[in-house]
């Protein structure tokens, strides 16, 4: 299942040919066999992903409308607010930073369906085209581990590329996604 898209796997879900429950699990089991060599996710939401899946099944099972991500995984760069979870910038003054509210691209995944599964790493206040955060260490190329991730959105660039997760939030400025993107070899949107 961690190698199904996004939209493949809503349309598993939302057809019942699978449980939300087993898409989250395949992804902890890929974060825990991939995340050590690459340190690209720094905290996983274990609990609350499994406990939101659960509930997406039992929506489903009752045949109730479901959005266009139901049941589905996303990861969540840790510059990004999401409640329940610190928003670091990566570095260790911030480590305990909680967030009153969800950022609003958060709150639209989570509108749709989207699970969050896990906190991605960046680089200290995602100031670098290179990840290697002072709170969270050096995320490494998922195809070559002595290159570059990029930066600053790295670690979700390397998330998305090793199959730790489905989807992903990142952000741009002046190439947070788009250098990551290149580095790992995955796609990145960019709004204007």
């Amino acid at each position: 299942l961690w190698r199904r898209s996004a939209r493949e796997l809503a349309g598993l879900i939302a057809r019942r040919d699978v449980t939300s429950r087993a898409v989250i699990d395949a992804h902890l089991e890929r974060i825990a066999a991939v995340n050590p060599i690459v340190n690209a996710i720094p905290t996983v939401l274990t609990d609350s992903a499994r406990a939101v899946a659960d509930h997406a099944d039992r929506v489903v099972a009752r045949g109730e409308p479901v959005g266009p991500l139901h049941g589905v995984p996303f990861t969540v760069k840790a510059n990004i607010d999401l409640l329940g979870s610190p928003t670091t910038h990566g570095v260790p003054a911030l480590a305990h930073s909680m967030p009153t509210h969800d950022d609003p691209t958060v709150e639209r995944m989570k509108a749709a369906g989207a699970i969050p599964l896990a906190r991605t790493n960046l680089p200290d206040m995602g100031l670098r085209v290179h990840t290697d955060s002072a709170l969270y260490g050096l995320t490494r190329n998922p195809w070559s581990l002595d290159r570059t991730a990029g930066g600053s959105s790295g670690g979700e660039a390397a998330a998305l590329a090793t199959g730790m997760s489905p989807i992903g939030l990142g952000n741009d400025i002046g190439g947070s996604l788009r250098n990551p993107a290149f580095c790992c070899g995955i796609v990145s949107l960019k709004p204007s």
